[in-house]
């Protein structure tokens, strides 16, 4: 049987952990092994119990939304499953991906974005997954909220850097997704997400849990002294990407 590790991101949603550790420990495919990396805020602390049950890494500084898959380095088994703080997955969320790997390799989550251009302008971008249910794998430009992918599918995100003083709140999706198409014959895909069946999507309260106050795309950031939101930022990364190469579904 294939084996699966799991790594969660705790940063300011803390509230949402057991409820999100108890979903991982729910699945209907067994877990080999559960990671937790906790940047640095000033949310109610996790648990030591909930801490005793996972590999707990607490870092003393907030180091983004990158570092978690440096520590997916650590992991031993077959596949790997990162998801973000509000992502919590239906009892067959792990399962479906398995079974969408093993016919469409590359990587997976539960939430794809088709842009319709290089600037990622909001009206003509197409979300599929827990959004927008599918009812078929869907091949797409990025997948976000959660990452699945084999372990030797991992030195691949990092056969290339971010550009020295990067800022790492965002573009670590398209920066995957770049690297997936760049130096693999895999794809992007988004599993199904049937309208009958919620136990098999990657993100069952999606809709609550991501548009609190303290989710990234509700703030602004100090970019080069410019305040910018993680939407204008997604397009700079986004221009990058496309400017060195990285081919849109919806590509003129």
């Amino acid at each position: 049987m294939e084996t699966v590790s799991i790594i969660l991101n705790s940063y300011r949603r803390t509230r949402w952990f057991p409820e999100q550790l108890e979903a991982i420990k729910k699945q209907t495919h067994p877990i080999q092994e559960i990671f937790v990396w906790q940047n640095k805020s000033d949310a109610e602390p996790i648990a030591e119990h909930l801490k005793n049950e996972v590999i707990f890494i607490d870092c003393n500084q907030n180091l983004g939304v990158w570092a978690r898959f440096s520590l997916a380095l650590n992991c031993r088994s077959d596949y790997i499953c990162i998801f973000d703080d509000d992502t919590i997955p239906g009892s067959k969320w792990i399962q479906n991906c398995i079974d969408t790997y093993n016919t469409n390799p590359g990587l997976l989550g539960t939430v794809g974005v088709i842009f319709g251009d290089k600037y990622y302008s909001w009206q003509k971008v197409e979300r599929l997954g827990w959004c927008k249910p599918n009812e078929k794998t869907e091949k797409v430009d990025i997948v976000g909220h959660c990452w699945f992918f084999h372990r030797d599918v991992l030195p691949i995100f990092w056969r290339e850097m971010p550009p020295k003083g990067y800022i790492p709140i965002v573009g670590e999706d398209i920066h995957f997704a770049k690297m997936i198409q760049k130096y693999t014959n895999g794809g992007v895909y988004v599993p199904p997400h049937p309208k009958n069946d919620i136990e098999m999507w990657g993100s069952i309260k999606g809709e609550n849990y991501g548009h609190s106050n303290e989710a990234i795309s509700m703030n602004l950031y100090n970019v080069n002294g410019t305040q910018m939101s993680a939407g204008q930022m997604m397009g700079m990364e986004l221009c990058r990407a496309v400017d060195e190469g990285f081919k849109l579904i919806k590509e003129p």
